[in-house]
């Protein structure tokens, strides 16, 4: 069977990058953004719950980093329509070896890429052009009592953000610091905490 996508790793185990496979002519092109039964691998026994689509305006914005608390924890397939972004996701799986390193992806209307981002993830970005258009497939629909955030400007995160952050909303810029002591995304009961 000829495939839609090629599944990359990233260092951090259970991240993975889609790459898009487009089909094109002369008239431009044709290309699956998703497909149950090719990626059933990224996600066992889930579905899409929800598609969500978001523009921003300005470059140099930062959104993020955002996660809902089991049991509304999430799988995201996030994709880039228009624009360029510098996509990142923090790992907040207290179990693991690379628990609160980050990593990054370009993703960009040229390059057909899509950032899978596992259960246990901070999900985040920063705009590199005016005018960016997200789309994200989740697995679980948005709960607003489930949403948490870590602070995206936090030096225990240390993200390197390739512009200045100059916009940030009030909400973002209000989510915690993280403490020596944070416990990170809890799978056994059910929540994050910050101390």
């Amino acid at each position: 069977m000829s495939t839609r996508f090629d599944i990359l790793d990233t260092p951090l185990a259970g991240l993975r990058i889609l790459q898009r496979k487009p089909i094109g002519d002369s008239r431009g092109y044709l290309e699956r953004l998703f497909c149950s039964e090719e990626l059933q691998a990224l996600a066992p026994g889930r579905h899409i719950a929800q598609i969500n689509h978001t523009l921003t305006a300005t470059r140099g914005t930062v959104r993020g980093m955002h996660f809902q608390r089991p049991p509304h924890a999430e799988i995201k397939f996030v994709s880039c329509l228009r624009g360029e972004v510098f996509d990142v996701a923090v790992d907040l799986r207290d179990n693991s070896p690379t628990f609160l390193h980050w990593h990054a992806e370009l993703l960009s209307a040229d390059n057909h890429k899509t950032l899978v981002i596992p259960e246990g993830f901070a999900h985040g970005f920063q705009t590199l052009t005016d005018d960016c258009e997200m789309l994200y497939f989740h697995t679980a629909a948005y709960h607003a009592s489930a949403e948490d955030g870590l602070n995206a400007l936090d030096p225990g995160l240390a993200i390197k953000w390739p512009l200045a952050v100059d916009i940030l909303s009030d909400r973002d810029r209000s989510h915690p610091m993280i403490a020596n002591e944070y416990g990170g995304f809890l799978e056994d009961s059910g929540h994050a905490k910050h101390h």
